[in-house]
């Protein structure tokens, strides 16, 4: 960890150092990821118009960062869901299900106006905790 005892993953969004974010921060146990968004490696959005695959990225994204931290999806105890189109829930929430189904973490589903990209109709928050 370095000197404030923070370990902190990039996962390459270029947004991460304009807005001065990391993708996600571990402090002790704690673990909390940014809002994720449906970014492919070098920054593009991915299946436009498609809220199942966008959503899919998303948590594949939050994974990839929480395994960075010495954790994964089973550590997750809180996620937020953050819709463009309230209509999308129902297939959103049936992706979170196919990554939680068994962990269960406590959820909140949002609308909101838009994003940073009028294209992503997702993202996530996740936050996670390490024990030992």
């Amino acid at each position: 960890m370095n000197k404030d005892n923070r370990q902190r993953v990039s996962t390459g969004s270029p947004f991460e150092p304009i807005i001065g974010i990391s993708r996600a921060i571990r402090t002790g146990p704690l673990i909390s990821v940014s809002g994720t968004a449906p970014l492919d490696a070098g920054g593009k959005t991915v299946a436009v118009g498609d809220a199942a695959a966008q959503a899919r990225r998303c948590l594949d994204i939050i994974r990839q960062a929480l395994q960075g931290l010495g954790a994964d999806l089973h550590h997750v105890c809180r996620t937020r869901t953050l819709l463009t189109r309230i209509e999308d829930w129902e297939t959103v929430a049936r992706v979170h299900g196919e990554y939680f189904k068994d962990i269960r973490p406590a959820n909140t589903v949002m609308q909101v106006t838009r994003f940073i990209d009028p294209d992503w109709l997702v993202e996530f928050e996740a936050e996670a905790w390490v024990d030992g």
